[in-house]
Parts: structure tokens; C-alpha cells; sequence
């Protein structure tokens, strides 16, 4: 892959929650020429995992509780800049490390004027540390095999910039991102492009120019703000947050248009839904008083939403035909039996608790009550264990001769003990208490096991840790593989990372 060039380009800029796949893709789509993600904390992405999701045939970055951290798309890939926020260069370039395959570039955000980069050290904060900032750029301009840039803002003394920006072309860097405002200062105030000019005439890089959306309003416009600023390339944050189209050549577009291809993105990525609404309404910003705008900030779901755009339809189809590749990447949607080390067996599924689809008063954990009392057997008993690192908790639910427990490791003991019990539940052919007209991902994966382990006679190839095993399963099973690798849970240890099954990340729809 070519190295990216920096000259003559329109450029999204990084935007926190709006720089997600969707919006980069619909960026380019409308002919951008560079995407920036939002910006990403080195700490956070060294704890994911990547994930090669082959349903939605995207790279994600996925936390232990199945929290999507990073998701890019192959299409992206090559005019794709990563953003990271960091304090240290050593984590800086770990987490690079881990990422640098997979994106064009990398770019260290030494300008963000929120409360919570400047309390780490970050982002704007970097500016009053010149060897910091000189430690990480260097190190990763060494380190790394991709461009590495920066993006900064201004001080309020010329000699202080001229200092900063010398010393940032000298590490190596590809390119410097101004943004033309002090700190303290907000897109009311002016930007600077004059001194954004005065800067770029000392520098042999290329400067992207950045700040000026309140005078870009049309494509047209760009190049005026080039012009003024003297930069090798502009970069538009809040215009393409209000009106992505603006990167076309041919001319902007109606926001609803825009919203309605940036929604089916959205659909087609299994985006998260509140990051689309939040995406949605701040495109929707000066027309939220119409009815599209008014019924998307009380919609609750993706489908919802979907119906208020008129893409229902399109949803519909995307749903089936995610279900579809799901199915062949996964027969059983992650659906797995084992024998533990006490010959008691363990049924595993990637299911969640989502406490807003349950009625007050209602939950997994007291159906499972109501099921013992009823049926007349012992009370449920879990068993809970803590992962030390990440503080996330993972539950086995012993009930009636059997065990159950979900995927994922949750942020809090109360999420992963219902879990395990929407699956004990989902085993028994109970209800779980959800109200009725909520749909839920867990349906699928509770159809999958209706559908595939319950049947008098099922001839699989199951793939395990590099070994095909081919079997027969029948009733003497329930129909379900088993695996004989143990899985402990020990009351006294908090971390059980090493003592656990695999975690299983599919993509569970919208």
C-alpha cells in the first residue's frame, strides 16, 4: 500500500462519537479524500482484541464484554487515519503497533480542549509539554511503518507556535493538523488562518488547515479556506457533522438525503444505535423541529428508526441476509456444551442482559425462582467470578443438575448473573420476562437452539482449537456438541481469564 499523501486533499476531521465507521465511509462515499476516526485512548485499545468479523466482513476491536472499540471496513483502509489520545510514548506506540496494519496512518491528537483529555495529559494539554510531545512523536515516527501526523492548536504567543511547529516538523512527522483556536476557545470565536498561514510558510510539510466550517457552506468554499490559510489540505469537522455531502463536487445535498444514506451505512455496519441516533440527530440539527427529527430523538431501536426514514424495508432485507452469512460463518451462532472438570454439563450462549426490555420488578434471575418453585427443585446458585484486570465478571448458573453461562464478561456482577440466566432459561424453554414486543438479539441465538440442538439427529463438522471433529449428535446429548475441556470457576480467585472458555464475538444484529 502506497504511503498517504497529505498534498492538495479534504480531509474529515477527527470528531468524537461522530468519526465512526458510518460517517467515514459516507465521507468518502461523497468524496473525501482522507477519513480520521475519532479519537481513540492508547489504554483503551490495548485492551481489545481484534476481532476479523466475517459477517459483517469489517476488522473490529472488540473489549471483553463485547463493546465495539474500533470497527473499519477494508474499503477505508488506505486513506484511513487513526487517531490516538496519549500521554506516554511507550503506550502510544504499543497501541499503535497493534493497530498499524489496518489503517493508513497514524495521528496523535495534541488539540482537544475537553475536560477529559486535558485531566489524562492529553490532547490539548500536550501543547504546554514540548519534550513530550517530541518523545512520542519520535518514538512513533521510529517505530512505526505508517505516516505518523499530529494535530495541534494555537497559543496565544507567535514565538511559542513557531517554536512548537519547528520542533514537531523536525521528529519526522508526515504532516501537522492546525486547528486555528487557542484552548480556551470555542467555534464562536474566529479562526486564526492568518496565523495558520504565517505558520505553514515556515514549514517544508504539509499543514492541514482546520477550524473553519462556519466558513465553509459549500463545497465552493473550500478552496477559499485553502486559500486563506495557505495550507497543503483542509480538514472539515463540524460542516461534515451538520452535511456530509459536503465533500461533493457536484454540490450539497438535502440533509434529509444525506441522512437516509448515511442511515443504511449505518444498518449494513450493525453500527451501535445510540451512536446513529447521536450521528442522525446532529445532522438533523437546524431541521430537528420537522417530523423526522421529532420522532428520532424518542425512537428507542435501530428499527425504529429505520420506519421513521422510510427504510424499513431496506433493514428487513439487511437483517435477513446478515442472518444468512451469520449462519454460514457459525451454524450454531456460538451456541456450545461442555463437560466440566464435576462431569456436570455446561451450556454456554452470547447472550445479554438488557435491563431496559424488562418491566420493572421483573428479571431473568426471578423467573429461574418461579421455574425452581414451581417445578419444585433447589434454588438457582451462581457462581461469580471478578477478572482483575478490567474489573468485568463472568456467572455460572447451577440449577438442576446443570450449568449455563453467557459469552461475555460484563462491567458489573448483576449483568453477567442474569445473563446466565437467560440462558438457563432459554435451555428450560422458559420466558425470560422481557416484554413482549421488544425484540432482542438473544432471539436469534434462542431460535438457533431450537432450531439446530433439539432435533432427534444432527451430523455436523464442528471446528474446535484447529481440530475437525465429525459426530452424530442425538437425544442422548440433547443434540448439542460436547466438549470435554473444563471450565473452573473458583469463589476465592478474581481472575479467571485463564481458566475460561474462549470468548465468542458474533455480530448479534441491530
Amino acid at each position: 500500500m502506497e504511503k498517504l499523501d497529505y498534498q492538495n486533499k479534504v480531509i474529515l476531521a477527527p470528531m468524537v462519537r461522530i468519526g465512526t465507521l458510518p460517517t467515514r465511509l459516507l465521507a468518502l462515499k461523497y468524496g473525501a479524500d482522507i477519513v480520521y476516526t475519532e479519537e481513540i485512548i492508547d489504554r483503551k485499545l490495548l485492551t481489545t482484541k481484534r476481532v476479523e468479523n466475517k459477517v459483517l466482513r469489517t476488522v473490529d476491536y472488540v473489549c471483553s464484554d463485547s463493546t465495539v472499540v474500533f470497527r473499519t471496513h477494508p474499503s477505508e483502509k488506505s486513506r484511513l487515519v487513526f487517531q490516538i489520545g496519549t500521554a506516554n510514548a511507550h503506550i502510544a506506540l504499543q497501541a499503535a503497533k497493534k493497530i498499524e496494519n489496518d489503517v493508513a496512518a497514524i495521528d496523535v491528537n495534541m488539540g482537544c480542549p475537553k475536560e477529559f483529555s486535558l485531566k489524562g495529559g492529553m490532547g490539548a494539554a500536550l501543547l504546554k509539554k514540548p519534550e513530550t510531545i517530541k518523545q512520542i512523536l519520535t518514538t512513533l515516527v521510529q517505530g512505526l511503518s505508517v505516516p505518523v501526523t499530529c494535530k495541534i492548536r494555537l497559543q496565544p504567543e507567535m514565538k511559542d507556535n513557531i517554536s512548537l511547529v519547528k520542533m514537531i516538523e523536525s521528529t519526522g512527522v508526515s504532516a501537522l493538523g492546525i486547528h486555528g483556536r487557542l484552548t480556551e476557545e470555542r467555534p464562536r470565536h474566529p479562526n486564526r488562518n492568518d496565523t495558520i498561514k504565517s505558520l505553514a510558510q515556515l514549514l517544508s510539510i504539509p499543514v492541514i488547515a482546520n477550524g473553519g466550517s462556519k466558513e465553509i457552506l459549500n463545497h465552493e468554499d473550500i478552496a477559499k479556506f485553502k486559500e486563506a490559510t495557505g495550507a497543503s489540505s483542509v480538514m472539515i469537522a463540524r460542516a461534515a457533522e451538520w452535511n456530509t455531502s459536503i465533500f461533493r463536487k457536484q454540490g450539497i445535498l438535502p440533509v434529509k438525503d444525506v441522512v437516509k444514506e448515511y442511515l443504511k451505512i449505518a444498518i449494513e455496519m450493525d453500527n451501535d444505535f445510540p451512536n446513529t441516533k447521536y450521528c442522525i440527530l446532529n445532522l438533523m440539527h437546524v431541521n430537528m423541529d420537522q417530523k423526522e427529527g421529532l420522532d428520532t430523538q424518542v425512537a428507542k431501536c435501530i428499527q425504529e428508526i429505520s420506519e421513521i426514514w422510510g427504510l424499513q424495508d431496506f433493514y428487513d432485507s439487511v437483517l435477513l441476509d446478515r442472518k444468512s452469512r451469520q449462519e454460514t460463518v457459525d451454524h450454531f451462532l456460538g451456541i456450545k456444551k461442555r463437560k466440566t472438570e464435576d462431569g456436570k454439563p455446561l451450556i454456554e450462549m452470547p447472550m445479554r442482559f438488557i435491563k431496559k426490555d424488562y418491566p420493572t420488578g421483573i428479571s431473568p434471575k426471578q423467573m429461574v425462582y418461579m421455574w425452581t418453585v414451581k417445578h419444585e427443585k433447589d434454588k438457582a446458585v451462581f457462581e461469580t467470578a471478578e477478572r482483575s484486570e478490567d474489573r468485568c465478571y463472568k456467572s455460572i448458573m447451577k440449577l438442576d443438575g446443570a450449568k449455563y453461562t453467557a459469552s461475555f464478561w460484563e462491567k458489573s456482577k448483576q449483568l453477567a448473573e442474569q445473563a446466565a440466566a437467560i440462558v438457563g432459561l432459554t435451555v428450560l424453554g422458559e420466558e425470560d420476562g422481557r416484554k413482549t414486543d421488544v425484540t432482542s438479539p438473544n432471539d436469534d441465538i434462542a431460535e438457533a437452539w431450537s432450531r439446530h440442538f433439539r432435533s432427534s439427529d444432527i451430523d455436523v463438522t464442528y471446528s474446535h482449537k484447529d481440530m475437525k471433529k465429525r459426530m452424530t449428535l442425538s437425544d442422548s446429548s440433547n443434540g448439542v456438541y460436547i466438549d470435554n475441556d473444563s471450565f473452573k470457576v473458583d469463589r476465592n480467585e478474581g481472575d479467571q481469564d485463564s481458566t475460561c472458555v474462549d470468548s465468542v464475538y458474533p455480530s448479534l444484529g441491530s
